[in-house]
C-alpha cells in the first residue's frame, strides 16, 4: 500500500479537535449531560482529548466512555449469527439514559460500524440524543448516517485508503491517503 498524501499532520488534528470540542460545547449549549463514547480504537482517544479540551473551554470535565464494536474486514467471522457485529463490550462511566452522547471515531466511510455503535448504545439505555464526531469523512456511505462535527472532508475514489496514525497506538499524529 503505497503512501499518496498527507493530508492532515499534528497541528492540523490539534486544532481540528479544538474546533470539533467548540462546536460539541454550542450545539449542546454546554456539556450539561453530555457524555462522549469513543469506538474502538482510535476513537476512544479522540473522545479523551476532546474531553481535555472540553475541560479546558468549560472549566469541567465530560465523562468519557468507551464502546468496543468488531466490524473490520478481517473479522467479519465474528458477526453474530444474524449477521450484526459482535459488541465486545463497554466501559461507560455511568447510565447513558437521558443523556447527550456523542460518538466519536477516526474514520467514517460506510456507516455501518456507527450504525452498530447506535445498536448497542440502544441496548445499554436510552440516550435523550446521539451526535457523531469523526476526525475524517471520506464519503461513499452505503446507510444514511452522517456526522453532525467533522474535523475535515477528505473525498476520496474507493480505491484509495485513509490511514488515521494517532500518537497514543501508533507512536505520531498523522493521517494520510494510500493508494490500495
Amino acid at each position: 500500500m503505497a503512501q499518496k498524501a498527507v493530508v492532515m499532520d499534528e497541528i492540523m488534528i490539534r486544532r481540528a479537535l479544538t474546533r470539533i470540542a467548540h462546536e460539541i460545547i454550542e450545539r449542546n449549549k454546554g456539556i450539561e449531560d453530555t457524555m462522549l463514547i469513543g469506538i474502538k480504537t482510535r476513537g476512544i482517544y479522540l473522545a479523551e482529548r476532546l474531553a481535555e479540551r472540553i475541560a479546558q473551554i468549560e472549566g469541567r470535565k465530560v465523562e468519557v466512555g468507551e464502546l468496543d464494536i468488531t466490524l473490520y474486514r478481517d473479522d467479519l467471522s465474528k458477526k453474530t449469527a444474524n449477521g450484526e457485529p459482535e459488541v465486545k463490550g463497554a466501559n461507560l462511566p455511568s447510565s447513558i439514559t437521558d443523556k447527550n452522547i456523542v460518538l466519536v471515531d477516526d474514520v467514517l466511510y460506510t456507516g455501518r460500524t456507527v450504525r452498530a455503535a447506535m445498536d448497542a448504545l440502544m441496548d445499554i439505555g436510552r440516550p435523550s440524543r446521539i451526535q457523531l464526531a469523526v476526525l475524517v469523512d471520506r464519503g461513499h456511505r452505503e446507510l444514511p448516517i452522517r456526522p453532525d462535527f467533522i474535523g475535515k472532508n477528505i473525498p476520496m475514489s474507493q480505491s484509495e485508503r485513509i490511514v488515521v496514525q494517532l500518537t497514543d497506538v501508533d507512536g505520531r499524529d498523522l493521517v494520510t491517503i494510500h493508494d490500495v
